[in-house]
C-alpha cells in the first residue's frame, strides 16, 4: 500500500497551533506539525524511501504511518544546532545533579516514592530498575506495526531535546527501527499516567538486551535479536529509562494506526451502503449534492459524493420502488459522516500528542533548568479514542440495519427472504449471516463505554487520576476489527443480492467490488460453510485488494 493510500487525507487543512509562551520560560519550538494538505502528502509519497529526518521538523500521521509499515527510514537529524540542543539538554542534567539540586528519579526515587532521596552510590543502578520492576505487561503483544509505530512516537518526542536523552540513544532507536527489531510489548498494564510506563518499559529493555523482540516475523531474546543486527546492548545512563518509559507513546502510536483504519472504514461503508441502495431499488435522490449543501457538514458532503460517484452505472436503472427509503440508507452519509468529521477534528490533536514533549521532569536547555510537571497525561489522546470508537461502532450498526433491509423482502423490493438462492425451503441463505452480524455490532456498541471515566487512583495515591487512554485507543482498535467485519458481511450480502437480481444494470463501484469478492467466494447457490468467506474477503480488504473507491472526494459536473 502507498503512503498516499494509507494516510487519510482531510477534508479540509488543518492549520498548526503554537504552544503557548510565558515570559518567565524559554519557549519551545512549537510542537504541532506543519499543515498536512493533499498535496504535501503526495509529495511525501513520491520521495520513496528518504530517510525522515527527526528532530527538526514535527512529525505528521502521515509520517508515523510511513515509519511504522516499514516505507521509510529514520534518521537523527545532524543538523549543527540540534545536536548542540541535544548536547545540552543532557548536560543539564549532570550539572543539576553536580549543584546538588533534586531530579525526579535521578536522585529520587519514582511515583511516590520521590521523596526518598537515592545516595550517589545506587544512582547508575535506578534507570535498569526502573525498567526492571515495571516489567509486569500482560495480555495481547503488539504486532510489528503497532511495536513501530510506538518506537517512532517515541522517536518523535525524545528527538525534540528536552528530555535529556544522548544522541547516541537516539541514533540506537532509530537503528532498530530501520531494522525492525521491535520489542515484545504486552498491551495492558498502562493507566495513561504517567504515560505509559509498563509498555514502554518493553522498549526500553530492548534497548539494554533484555527480555524479547520480533525481528521479521521471528521472536528472540532480546541480545540474540541486537546481535543479529549488529548491535550491542546499549547501558542506559541517568533519567533515560525514565525518558524512554514516561510518557503517552503507545496510546498515541495505536490512535494513529486507528486513524488509518477509520477513514478506509467509512469508504468501504459508502461502497457497501452505494450496493445496498442498488440492490435494494433504492432512491438516489436522497445523495443529491444539494441537500448537502444545505447543511454542509464536510464528512456527510463527502460521504454522499462517493455514494453518487458509486452508484453511477452504464445502463438505465430501475425506478426507485419507494420515495424514501429506511434511515439507514437515506441517513448512511449524516452516520458515516460523522466518522469522517471525527477524524478531520482528532489529527491536530494527535499530531500535538505524538510531537509534545511528554516525559517528566523536563528539560529546559537554555534556562538549563529541570521542569517538574504531568505532560505524560494522556487524556485528549484518551478524548479522541473515546470519540472515535463511538463514531465507528454507529458505523456497524448502520451496515447491520442494512443487512436486515436486504434478507427481508418488504424492504429489499422482492429478493428472496434470507437472499436464498435455491428455490428450496430447506436452505438458508444469509439468515446466520445476519446473526453474526449482529452479535458482532452488539460487541461493537458495547465497547464504546468512555474509557477515560474510570480512572483509578493507584500507586499509592501519587496517580490518582489517570487518563486511561491506551484503554481507549484499545478499545477504539477493537471496535475496528468487529466493524470491519460487519462491512465484509455486508459486502458479500450485497454481491449476493446483485447476482439475485440477474441482468439488471450493475454500477460501476458494485460491478467491480462482487468482481473482486467473486474471485474468492461464489455465490451461495446452497447451504454452506461461509466463515471462510468473510476470512479471506476481510483478508483482501485489509490488505488493500478491494477496489473499495479513492478517499479523494469525486470530481462532478
Amino acid at each position: 500500500m502507498s503512503a498516499a493510500a494509507a494516510e487519510p487525507k482531510s477534508a479540509t487543512p488543518e492549520g498548526a497551533t503554537p504552544e503557548g509562551a510565558t515570559p518567565e520560560a524559554a519557549t519551545p519550538e512549537a510542537a504541532t506539525p506543519e499543515t498536512a494538505t493533499p498535496e504535501a502528502t503526495a509529495r511525501e509519497s513520491a520521495a520513496g524511501g528518504a530517510d525522515l529526518l527527526l528532530g527538526t521538523r514535527p512529525l505528521t500521521i502521515a509520517d508515523v504511518l510511513a515509519l511504522a509499515h516499514g516505507r521509510r527510514r529514520a534518521s537523527l537529524s545532524d543538523d549543527p544546532a540540534q545536536r548542540r540542543k541535544l548536547a545540552r539538554s543532557r548536560a543539564v542534567v549532570d550539572e543539576i545533579q553536580r549543584r546538588r539540586e533534586p531530579i525526579y528519579g535521578v536522585t529520587t526515587g519514582v511515583g511516590a516514592s520521590a521523596g526518598t532521596a537515592i545516595p550517589e552510590s545506587l544512582r547508575d543502578e535506578m534507570p535498569h530498575n526502573l525498567l526492571r520492576f515495571h516489567g509486569c505487561g500482560t495480555g495481547r503483544i503488539l504486532d510489528e506495526t503497532e511495536a513501530a509505530a510506538v518506537l517512532t512516537v517515541r522517536l518523535a518526542t525524545l528527538a525534540r531535546g528536552y528530555s535529556g536523552v544522548r544522541p547516541l540513544l537516539l541514533e540506537r532507536l532509530c537503528e532498530l527501527l530501520n531494522a525492525r527489531v521491535l520489542p515484545r510489548i504486552p498491551e495492558e498494564g498502562s493507566v495513561g499516567a504517567s504515560g505509559d510506563l509498563t509498555p514502554l518499559s518493553y522498549l526500553a529493555a530492548l534497548v539494554v538486551g533484555e527480555r524479547e523482540a520480533t525481528v521479521r516475523g521471528r521472536v528472540l531474546r532480546a541480545d540474540e535479536a541486537l546481535a543479529a543486527a549488529g548491535l550491542e546492548p546499549l547501558a542506559l545512563e541517568r533519567k533515560e529509562s525514565l525518558s524512554l518509559m514516561n510518557g503517552t507513546s503507545v496510546m498515541t502510536a495505536l490512535a494513529c494506526l486507528c486513524f488509518e483504519r477509520a477513514e478506509r472504514l467509512a469508504r468501504l461503508a459508502a461502497a457497501v451502503t452505494a450496493m445496498i441502495v442498488e440492490a435494494t431499488h433504492g432512491n438516489p435522490a436522497h445523495f443529491d449534492a444539494r441537500l448537502f449543501a444545505l447543511k454542509p457538514h464536510p464528512g456527510q458532503t463527502r460521504c454522499a459524493a462517493w455514494i453518487r460517484a458509486d452508484l453511477a452505472a452504464d445502463g438505465v436503472p430501475p425506478a426507485p420502488a419507494r420515495l424514501q427509503d429506511r434511515y439507514s440508507l437515506r441517513c448512511a452519509p449524516h452516520v458515516i459522516g460523522v466518522l469522517l468529521d471525527a477524524l478531520v477534528q482528532a489529527r491536530p490533536t494527535l499530531e500535538i500528542e505524538i510531537n509534545g514533549v511528554d516525559d517528566n521532569p523536563i528539560i529546559d536547555p537554555d534556562r538549563r533548568e529541570v521542569l517538574h510537571g504531568g505532560n505524560f497525561y494522556g487524556g485528549h489522546v484518551a478524548f479522541v479514542m473515546d470519540g472515535l470508537k463511538t463514531a465507528v461502532a454507529n458505523v456497524a450498526d448502520l451496515l447491520d440495519r442494512q443487512l436486515v433491509l436486504l434478507c427481508v423482502p418488504d424492504t429489499s423490493d422482492g429478493l428472496p427472504a434470507n437472499l436464498v438462492a435455491a428455490d428450496n425451503p430447506a436452505h438458508h441463505g444469509f439468515k446466520a449471516m445476519q446473526i453474526t452480524a449482529s452479535a458482532l455490532t452488539a460487541e461493537a456498541l458495547k465497547g464504546t463505554m468512555p474509557a477515560s471515566v474510570f480512572s483509578r487512583s493507584t500507586e499509592s495515591h501519587n496517580q490518582d487520576k489517570v487518563s486511561m487512554g491506551t484503554i481507549a485507543a484499545r478499545d477504539c482498535r477493537r471496535i475496528l476489527d468487529l466493524t470491519e467485519t460487519v462491512a465484509v458481511i455486508g459486502l458479500l450480502a450485497a454481491c449476493q443480492a446483485l447476482d439475485l437480481r440477474g441482468t439488471e444494470p450493475v454500477a460501476r463501484r458494485g460491478r467491480a467490488l462482487r468482481d473482486a469478492v467473486r474471485k474468492h467466494a461464489s455465490m451461495v447457490t446452497e447451504d454452506r460453510r461461509q466463515d471462510l468467506d468473510i476470512e479471506r474477503v476481510l483478508g483482501l480488504y485489509r490488505d488493500g485488494a478491494l477496489p473499495i473507491g479513492a478517499l479523494d472526494a469525486p470530481s462532478e459536473e
